[in-house]
């Protein structure tokens, strides 16, 4: 008999189908330097990735579920979404933040360093994943009325449930729980010291995460941890916490995300009396029409045109990645030719 269920981490029918006979499932729940942690029906094993897979550079993140042959994972079972931003620096490339994932938790905590055009980021990054986005305010015990911070952070994420939350006097925590039914699978993530360890510790009763020793100016700590972590919630669901994120480049070069982060910038957009307007300075635009009239926030607007900009330039990058593996390919295949070539 199995020592644990795998249902309990999200494994169904689906999945087992694309199970290889003789493998063994499990998912990541941690991911270190060079190794994973996987659990299994009967183990929570450390284990690593074949030569054949690292030569492939093969993509394992957190929440990946994932089916072991001697002790080794052997493949990456499709997922069913990937929380991907490019990895910091000036290399283009792709970095899993996490995987299989039904819900993202976009934690900022209210006070000065709420930014409105940095949740717009993260909207685009999660709508872009096939993650559902939600929005959590923290520390709302500093605040006698948040009321108008939320106004500005519902304002840049239309149709978003937007949470309210204190660790300190536990308001909005049960409503916010509750979001992580069993069988779901939530992700955290945002900048560090926001409450993103604290909120896993309240969720699961003790300090499962560690956390900074408080400061005057930080009843919540600060997360010490350098890697992402799922861990299984009393009651069912599972939650994933990602250290804070300094910097988030945008990956995918689709428009879906941005239609759903800026899909009040999209409807106006249709409304404009030229089909190629570019919304700057043409007659009939209604875009520029609803910010006159205050409808629309410059902010947004310029974050929108920011944000698209910054799509053209990543799929300049894809395209010239692909390109050059193409080329490379294409060497490769030459040379084995000609050794083929050579031998007979």
């Amino acid at each position: 008999m199995p020592d644990f269920d795998l249902a309990a981490l999200g494994w169904n029918a689906e999945l087992a189908e694309q199970l290889e006979p003789g493998l063994v499932p499990g998912r990541v729940t941690a991911a270190h330097r060079a190794a994973y942690d996987v659990q299994t029906e009967h183990d929570l094993v450390r284990t690593r990735l074949p030569g054949r897979l690292l030569h492939e550079n093969a993509d394992v993140a957190v929440g990946d579920w994932v089916a072991l042959g001697d002790g080794l994972i052997r493949t990456v079972l499709p997922r069913s979404s990937a929380l991907v931003r490019n990895a910091a620096g000036r290399a283009t490339v792709a970095q899993t933040l996490a995987a299989n994932i039904d819900v993202a938790f976009i934690v900022s905590s209210l006070g000065p360093d709420l930014e409105p055009r940095r949740i717009e980021r993260y909207l685009v990054t999660i709508w872009e994943s096939g993650a559902s986005p939600e929005i959590v305010l923290t520390k709302a015990d500093r605040l006698e009325d948040p009321s108008l911070m939320v106004a500005e952070v519902e304002a840049v994420a239309p149709g978003v449930p937007v949470h309210v939350v204190s660790s300190v006097t536990g308001q909005g925590l049960d409503a916010l729980r509750a979001r992580i039914q069993p069988g779901t699978t939530a992700v955290l993530v945002g900048s560090s010291g926001v409450g993103k360890s604290t909120l896993v510790n309240r969720f699961v009763g003790h300090e499962q995460m560690a956390v900074k020793e408080v400061r005057a100016d930080d009843d919540e700590g600060q997360h010490t941890t350098s890697h992402r972590e799922l861990i299984l919630l009393p009651g069912g669901g599972v939650v994933i916490d990602t250290p804070g994120i300094r910097e988030l480049q945008l990956w995918d070069a689709s428009e879906a995300g941005m239609s759903e982060a800026f899909s009040d910038v999209e409807e106006l957009a249709g409304e404009c009396r030229f089909n190629d307007c570019t919304h700057t300075s043409e007659p009939g635009c209604a875009v520029l029409a609803a910010v006159e009239s205050g409808a629309l926030s410059e902010e947004r607007l310029q974050s929108w045109r920011k944000l698209q900009r910054e799509l053209r330039a990543i799929a300049v990058r894809h395209d010239h990645l692909l390109r050059k593996e193409e080329t490379r390919k294409w060497k490769l295949i030459g040379k084995e030719g000609k050794a083929r070539a050579r031998r007979r």
